[in-house]
């Protein structure tokens, strides 16, 4: 994240840094062959030759915690088998365990109100089910039907017969990376925009479910203004009530209504009055203004300045009201999002009307809360 969010590293040194870290997207560690093609037999029950008609153990993709193989089925198409390094199972368990040792020594300092065991707590769900690419392949399923019928939105199909826990089969797909598409006509880097955000609240809204990792590197960018959208590792749902309340959160930004913005917002935070609930609503407000002041155009230093109103927020834990309450389940991960996205629609630098892309989703989706103005 630190290789493309705005704001995690001093401006004076952000270029500097991003390029050093730009390398390590597409530079990940890679598995010893022999030790992908046995667990590849294993987990599929047969010798590689029988799987794939053609199979290079020579990665193409790192992907988190495995790698990318390109492969070939029988029937002759071109498919991508990603493949979880052996062993990373047992190095996310230890890293867990390291981090709930921290999560004693923090909680023993910080105010019983921080909840830091609750919220580690649902940081090792995320990560467990990284780990489990059957339930990311019925997530990439769940997308797929989400956004079926919308050609801006590729998304590549499972090869069921080919995946499981430890082994995802998927279509290949090829695309352009965000550098590139940043270099593009101020119309294409607008018609990117426009589809970024369709994906992300299609999927939020409408399909009450979210993809909480916004790498540049999932993101294939199609000449025509189509995006292929990858991995699906880091989805959260999202329950009825707080999928009723963004709902309607969104709506009041659209049609421009403060108060009912901020009765919503107090709501889905459970904040109790005083600074903290002033800080907490100003940083929501903030991220919600490429809808109230739509068309909007998206810049690196707006998404560093939502970085310093959450260095702010986390002022107000030691506050001397002790208004301070823990983000409420989900909105640790929101912020992941909202940040990585924030920054990949920056990199576009281009204006977008975002609440016209909404009102269009409104009309689609046909759900009474989306038309609430």
């Amino acid at each position: 994240m630190a290789s493309y969010v705005d704001g995690m590293v001093p401006e004076a040194q952000r270029e500097a840094y991003e390029t050093a870290m730009r390398g390590l997207r597409a530079a990940a560690p890679r598995s010893d062959p022999d030790l992908v093609r046995q667990l590849v037999e294993g987990e599929l029950g047969a010798p590689l030759e029988q799987l794939f008609a053609r199979f290079d153990l020579d990665a193409f993709a790192s992907a988190s915690i495995g790698q990318v193989h390109r492969a070939e089925l029988a029937t002759g198409e071109a498919v991508a088998v990603k493949v979880q390094h052996p062993g990373i199972e047992e190095a996310i368990e230890s890293d867990l365990k390291n981090a709930s040792m921290l999560e004693t020594f923090v909680g023993a300092l910080g105010p019983k109100t921080l909840d830091s065991r609750r919220m580690l707590s649902e940081i090792a769900t995320r990560f467990r089910e990284e780990l489990d690419y059957g339930l990311e392949a019925k997530r990439q399923q769940q997308f797929q039907q989400i956004h079926a019928g919308d050609p801006t939105i590729r998304i590549p199909t499972v090869i069921e017969s080919r995946s499981t826990r430890r082994v995802l089969t998927t279509q290949l797909m090829a695309g352009e990376s965000l550098e590139w598409a940043s270099e593009q006509p101020e119309a294409l880097r607008r018609a990117y925009a426009e589809v970024l955000w369709r994906f992300v609240f299609r999927g939020n809204l409408v399909g009450g479910l979210f993809n909480a990792d916004p790498h540049p590197g999932n993101y294939l960018f199609q000449p025509d203004g189509s995006i292929a959208f990858l991995d699906f590792g880091c989805v959260q749902p999202i329950g009825p009530d707080r999928l009723r309340q963004a709902r309607a959160l969104h709506a009041a930004a659209r049609r421009g209504d403060e108060a009912r913005f901020r009765e919503y917002c107090v709501a889905i935070l459970k904040t109790r009055g005083g600074s903290y609930e002033t800080t907490a609503v100003a940083h929501s407000r903030a991220s919600f203004e490429p809808l109230f002041a739509s068309p909007f155009h998206m810049k690196r230093e707006f998404v560093a300045g939502m970085m310093q109103s959450v260095m702010n927020m986390k002022e107000q834990l030691f506050a001397k009201d002790k208004s301070f309450v823990p983000p409420p389940d989900g909105i640790l991960f929101m912020n992941r999002l909202q940040f990585g996205f924030y920054s990949v629609l920056a990199r576009l630098d281009v204006s977008a009307d975002y609440r016209a892309v909404e009102d269009e989703l409104c009309k689609q989706a046909a759900i009474p809360e989306l038309f609430k103005y």
